[in-house]
């Protein structure tokens, strides 16, 4: 079965789609990263790896060291969809991370975006 089009997408192609949408609302690019990194476990050198190599989304996350454990906690509605609902796994990993750039963009305290994590 084909995937939605947006596994193919390039990480790099819609990195800077998320960092403007939080640039716009007064937010910076290193909260953008830092919950990138808390979504996936990469550090500062491999998400600038991923961005340099152009892996599509599905890499993205397939290369991710370590999804958050504390993922699941994010909840709410993206496109349409009720994150907690979608049942394929990749999607929902996408989504969430939409879903925590959006709390970014809508100035959410990091604390809050992380789900009880340290904003450190």
């Amino acid at each position: 079965m084909a995937g939605h089009r947006i596994f193919s997408m390039s990480f790099a192609s819609i990195y800077p789609l998320y960092v403007a949408k939080a640039e716009r609302k007064g937010r910076t690019r290193a909260e953008v990263d830092h919950v990138v990194r808390w979504l996936t476990g990469y550090d500062e050198e491999g998400l600038r790896r991923a961005l340099d190599d152009e892996v599509d989304m599905e890499e993205f996350f397939a290369r991710a060291p370590q999804m958050n454990p504390n993922a699941s906690l994010i909840t709410g509605v993206i496109c349409g969809h009720r994150v907690e609902e979608i049942t394929d796994p990749l999607m929902q990993k996408i989504r969430y991370l939409d879903k925590l750039v959006d709390e970014v963009a809508r100035g959410k305290k990091m604390s809050s975006i992380l789900r009880g994590s340290p904003a450190t």
